[in-house]
C-alpha cells in the first residue's frame, strides 16, 4: 500500500532500506521515546524490520520525503479499545524534527484506517515526549485523561505514557497537509 501527500509519499519497507532505517532510529533520542524498538538499535534491528510480514487491516509505511527517509509511522491491532480499534506509533529521524511531517503523515494515516474500516485509533506518548502529543493534537487525537505504565525496549523499563484516541466515525476529516 502506498499512500501520497503533499510533501510525503508513504510506502512499504523493502529489504534495501535497512541501511537507512539503521541511520534514521540507531539515535537514543528516537528510540527512548518507542515501545517496541531495543536500544542499542542494530543493524540487525533494522534488517528484522524490513522482512516483517505486513498486514493488510494494519500497515506500516516508510515516511519519504524527495526520496530520502524522514521515518516510519503505521498502525497495530490493540486489543485494550475494543473491536474495530488500531493503535497509531510512530517516529522522525532528528534531522525532520519540528517540520511538520510527522503530522502530516498521521493525518494521512488516520484517513487510510478510515479506509480500512477501523472505527477506533489510540495513540501515546510517553510523558517526557510532549512534542508527540502537539502531533496527536493537530492531528485531531483527544486526551483520554489516563497515563498508563507502558514498557519501553529502550528505556528498559517502564515509564508513564499520556493516551490519546480517536473516533473515526466521528472526526472531521481533516487536510492531510501539515
Amino acid at each position: 500500500m502506498f499512500h501520497v501527500t503533499e510533501r510525503l509519499l508513504l510506502r512499504p519497507a523493502w529489504p534495501e532500506d535497512a541501511e537507512a532505517i539503521f541511520g534514521g532510529i540507531a539515535d537514543e533520542g528516537v528510540v527512548r521515546n518507542l515501545a517496541s524498538a531495543p536500544w542499542p538499535y542494530s543493524r540487525e534491528d533494522a534488517q528484522t524490520f524490513v522482512l516483517r510480514a505486513q498486514r493488510d487491516s494494519y500497515p506500516r509505511f516508510l515516511i519519504t520525503s524527495q526520496s530520502r527517509l524522514v521515518g516510519c509511522i503505521g498502525i497495530d491491532q490493540n486489543g485494550d479499545s475494543g473491536p474495530g480499534a488500531a493503535e497509531l506509533g510512530y517516529w522522525i529521524a532528528r534531522p525532520y524534527w519540528g517540520r511538520g511531517f510527522a503530522t502530516e503523515a498521521t493525518r494521512a494515516v488516520i484517513e487510510i484506517a478510515r479506509l480500512l474500516g477501523h472505527a477506533r485509533l489510540s495513540a501515546g506518548h510517553f510523558a517526557d515526549n510532549p512534542a508527540s502529543g502537539r502531533v496527536l493534537r493537530k492531528a485531531g487525537f483527544k486526551p483520554t485523561g489516563q497515563i498508563a505504565k507502558r514498557h519501553s525496549c529502550g528505556r528498559g523499563g517502564a515509564a508513564d505514557c499520556v493516551m490519546f484516541a480517536l473516533d473515526l466515525q466521528d472526526a472531521p476529516q481533516l487536510p492531510v497537509a501539515a
